[in-house]
């Protein structure tokens, strides 16, 4: 493992009212996008890449069953993925995980033209983005049927 930079990441812990679907939506998403597996406990996965990690953990002092990306806290976590057609296939795939496609009318440009991304929700109410470092884009199955 390299050296973290100053001020980086060191890990994020995220509390989830079912562990079970967690690790079907968020470890599913985090190893497709070359996360490992880092830690696992009775109430708590994570997973690592270079020196920073990702938790999720199902704490006995959770005050709510869902959660509410428009509340104050965390709205969604952003990952780069290499490019346009890696997101299209990471959005249909996460279908089978537990996600869901959010602004699907807008998609992939939901956060404007020049931005190539998937918007997925999990069943929980986590977002995640997903978006192309490289957005040059080739068909993909999500494009069938747009009438571009």
């Amino acid at each position: 493992m390299n050296r973290p930079t100053h001020g980086a990441i060191h890990h994020v812990e995220i509390w989830v009212p079912d562990l079970g679907r967690a690790v079907i939506s968020f470890g599913w998403l985090l190893e497709a996008l070359g996360y490992t597996m880092f830690q696992s406990w009775n109430d708590g996965r994570s997973w690592r890449l270079g020196p920073a990690y990702l938790v999720v953990e199902q704490s006995p002092a959770l005050t709510a069953d869902r959660h509410e990306r428009c509340r104050p806290g965390l709205n969604h976590l952003a990952f780069h993925v290499e490019n346009a057609t890696a997101v299209d296939a990471l959005a249909v795939e996460a279908t089978h995980h537990g996600w869901h496609l959010m602004f699907p009318a807008l998609h992939p440009h939901a956060g404007g033209e020049q931005h190539y991304a998937a918007y997925l929700e999990n069943d929980d109410g986590f977002e995640i983005e997903l978006v192309a470092i490289n957005p040059t884009h080739q068909a993909t199955a999500l494009d069938q049927g747009k009438g571009s």
